[in-house]
This record gives structure tokens, sequence and C-alpha cells, in this order.
């Protein structure tokens, strides 16, 4: 016990080590007041803590995990300072929950559960089942900053520091230690407004060099382990490509369509695939969604069909196409809309080029649909339906019988309608993308260029137009006659 003028004390506290208060020892010194098994426990330690000597901490004490100040601390907490504060459900519930680890019996894994759904949930299921159960061992590191002389009263007892534990081996100490920051400060109430100020210090054995290997052989161990089970559950059988080819996947969506005149819309489309592309024999390259209803939505009626389509396909370089940008995968698509008395309207055309880059792709297509002149048809439309459409679908880009340098579209009318939205999740898979740099610079491949052609096919313009232009002029230079350029040289 330190002498009287000294006010300074420092002890040394190992993980759930108990060290008793002033109060304690007054309390648990008698036998008439120790009713559990534990009060008899703390009576019989006391008693040999007395014939040793007495305590040697004086003011820091700690309360461990099974004292009732633990119970008490977790039970009572409040979220906020407010003294009207009224504990919402899950409060309530966290409160009675005792995060303790207890001897429960082992659970057979292998036993499925009988119930999947509890109709009537009991409160204790509830309790049980929908608040964090963590278990937790708890210690608090308690000072005594009552006056000198006047020690073991409760109101002078604070929390200097709380540590826990929990069952995945997480441990919280609270406030942190005090390392290079200062020490904290407690203000107390009263007249003498007394201050004091602590530390808190790790001070436990450093690992020697061979545990730290030994614990650091152990995880690359465990992780190699874990690493080997999700190879296991993943697999290895994965299809590659061959060099050369490029294997696209879209998960698309036909999402909306809005702005048409007439109600009961669905959709029609294809995929039309250019040359050295080409699908699976199980791949279906068209669809057809379901009538969708109109609801307005603003000033617009917009049908949503959320409508989900898979396509893979495969781009096969050849020769020829190592110095031009691939043509890419065209999606074509009619809107229809559908009477009462199934009579079927055209409402537009539209088509959207597959993206070329992948990821998440939204788009909104705005449609059109031929006319004629003329109040006969569209009588012929609103009573009869049917209405002037393409034979060819592919006519709403450049149709695919055509052959000619220009295509012209004079004397076709059409009216703009409405406009349809596509989400599209785009995947490519290529070797070309695993290879390194300079095996891509060298085979000059277009797959490399994939991902960014759109963009870039100006610059690649430019660059075909450079390289034409100097073949030009070394052909003009090779036709020339030798003592020309050379004399043409040495004048310059």
């Amino acid at each position: 016990r330190p002498p009287a003028g000294q006010e300074e004390e420092e002890a040394e506290v190992g993980w759930q080590e108990k060290l008793f208060s002033q109060f304690e020892v007054d309390l648990y010194q008698n036998a008439s007041a120790c009713q559990t098994p534990l009060d008899r426990q703390y009576h019989e330690d006391i008693l040999k803590l007395e014939k040793a000597g007495g305590r040697k901490n004086c003011r820091i004490f700690t309360y461990t995990d099974h004292d009732r100040f633990t119970n008490l601390e977790e039970h009572c907490q409040k979220v906020t300072d407010s003294d009207h504060e009224v504990p919402s459900y899950l409060a309530e519930r966290m409160a009675n929950v005792r995060r303790r680890r207890q001897d429960r019996k082992p659970v057979d894994s292998s036993s499925l559960k009988s119930k999947i759904i509890t109709w009537e949930p009991s409160e204790e299921f509830i309790k049980n089942n929908h608040v964090i159960n963590t278990p937790v061992q708890t210690m608090y590191i308690m000072g005594d900053l009552g006056p000198y002389g006047k020690l073991g009263h409760r109101e002078y007892e604070h929390v200097l520091c709380t540590i826990k534990v929990d069952s995945n081996g997480v441990i919280t100490v609270k406030p942190d230690f005090t390392g290079s920051k200062g020490p904290y400060r407690i203000e107390l109430d009263g007249e003498k407004r007394e201050v004091w100020k602590y530390t808190i210090e790790n001070v436990s054995v450093q690992v020697q060099p061979e545990e730290e290997e030994r614990e650091q052989r152990m995880f690359r161990d465990l992780y190699g382990r874990h690493k080997e089970y999700l190879s296991g559950l993943v697999g290895s059988e994965f299809e590659m490509t061959l060099p050369g080819t490029l294997r696209l996947f879209v998960n698309g969506e036909i999402v909306s369509a809005q702005g048409y005149e007439y109600d009961n819309l669905y959709v029609h489309f294809f995929v039309e695939l250019p040359a050295q592309w080409s699908s699976p024999a199980f791949q279906q390259l068209s669809g057809v969604t379901q009538t969708c209803a109109t609801k307005t939505v603003g000033s617009e009626n917009v049908a949503y069909f959320c409508y989900l389509f898979t396509l893979e396909m495969f781009f096969t370089q050849g020769d020829e196409s190592e110095d031009s940008l691939p043509q890419w995968p065209v999606l074509y698509f009619e809107v229809l809309s559908l009477d009462s008395w199934q009579r079927y309207r055209v409402e537009g055309y539209g088509s959207l080029v597959l993206p070329a880059s992948p990821g998440l792709h939204v788009l909104t297509i705005s449609t059109w649909r031929p006319v004629e002149l003329g109040t006969v048809a569209e009588l012929r439309r609103f009573f009869i339906g049917g209405s002037p459409e393409l034979e060819d679908l592919t006519y709403v880009r450049i149709p695919s019988t055509f052959k000619g340098e220009r295509l012209s579209r004079l004397g076709f009318r059409t009216e703009a309608t409405g406009s349809v939205t596509f989400r599209l999740h785009c995947l490519q898979q290529s070797k070309a993308f695993l290879e390194t740099s300079a095996l891509r610079q060298r085979m000059q491949s277009v797959l490399d260029r994939i991902g960014g052609f759109s963009q870039q096919s100006s610059v690649y313009s430019v660059l075909e137009a450079f390289q034409r232009a100097r073949r030009r002029m070394q052909e003009a230079r090779e036709s020339l006659p030798q003592d020309l350029i050379s004399t043409s040289a040495s004048t310059v």
C-alpha cells in the first residue's frame, strides 16, 4: 500500500486475473454475506490473501467475466445519454442476451432441419435468432478514485479499461493502448474537481522467432488447405478458347418499351452474325417476349417486360482480318401491339450493335415504323389492324442481301415512334488477353484491340491511309532512275 502522500500506482494485470477492491475485501471477509459458490470462493481467496500479507493493489482492481458487475454492465447499457430514452425492440432484446460461453451440446450437422419455416415463432425463438449472439468473454479494469483513506465506496469506482474476446478470437480493448498518445483523463464531480491520469500499456511477452515462424507455417498450411478446398469446389474443367478465337457472352434483358400508340405490346428480336462469327448449335438467336400491358408513368405509357435472354457467340480471326476491324453482331427487333380481337400492328423497328467492351450497358434505342400517305392506311390500321411492315428486318440497317456501294432510301416514308430499353451484361473470353504485351505487339492481333475498337476506328483509318500513302511513295521512288535519286540526294 503506497504512503499517504503518494498518489501513483502501477499494476500488471493478466487476462481474467482477479484483483480485489477494498469494497470486495470488506464484503467477502464476512462469511454470512457469501451466498453463491463464487462468493464463497472469493471468501477463501481473501482469507488466504490476508494470511500472505494482504493485497498489493490499492486503487486498481478488476472485475472478471463471472462477476455480477459484468452482467449488470451489459444489461443496463443505454444507447443515448437521455434520461427519457425508451429502448427499441432490438435494444431491449439485446440487453437480455447473455453473450457468454455456455456448455452447449454439439449439433449433428448431418441431420437436416425438418422445419424450414416456423409459422408461429415463440418469443425465445425470436430472441435467439434475430439478435447477434456471438459468445464473448469480458473483463473490466477498474479504479477506486475516492479520497485517500476512504477507499471502498462504490460511487468512486470508475472503469479504466474494458477487454473483450469473442469466439472468433478478436480481442477488443477500449480505450486503446496509450502508446505515444498522452494519458487518459478522468475528471471527478465534486468540490475539488480532482483530475486523475492513467496510461494503458501492453506488457505481454514478445513471441519468440521460432514460435512466430511456426505460427506462420501453420497459417500457410491452413490457407493452402482452404485454397485446395475452394479449388475442389470450383473444379478445373473450364472450356478454353482456341488461339485467335473470341467467345462473347451476353446476358441481356429487355427492360421496357415506352411511348407507343397502342397498348398490349410485345417485342420480337433476333441476332444477325456477320462473317467469321458463329454460335453453338443449341443457341437460339431469336425470341419473342410476353405481351405486356402498359402503365402510365409520368407523361408516357410504359410496358415493363423484364424479359431475359442469353447469347453465346464465337469470333474466329481469319488471315484477311489481320489489319481490318471485325464487324460486330447486330440485334434487330420490332415492337408490335395486340388487341382483344387478336389484331396486331407494327409499332416500331430498331437495332443495336452489341457492345464491344465487357461490363454492364444500359441502352435505350429509338424506333420508327413505315407509313403510307393518306388516311386510308391509318383507317385500315385502326379498324382491321395490320400496317406497312418490312419484309426483311435487316433493312433497319444495311440489308444482308445488299452488295452495292450506295444504298438509297429515297421515297421511303417513316415516322418516329417510341423507344425500347435494354440492359446487357457482356463477358469476353480469349487467349489473346493472357498473352504478354511484347507478344501482343508482335502478333498485331485484332483481338487485342477489340475492347476499344469503336473509339479507335478513326485512329486506325488514319493509320491505314498513312500506310497506303507510304507504300505509294515507295513504289514511286523505286520506279525513278537511280542517277536521278543520287543527284537529288547530293543536291539536298
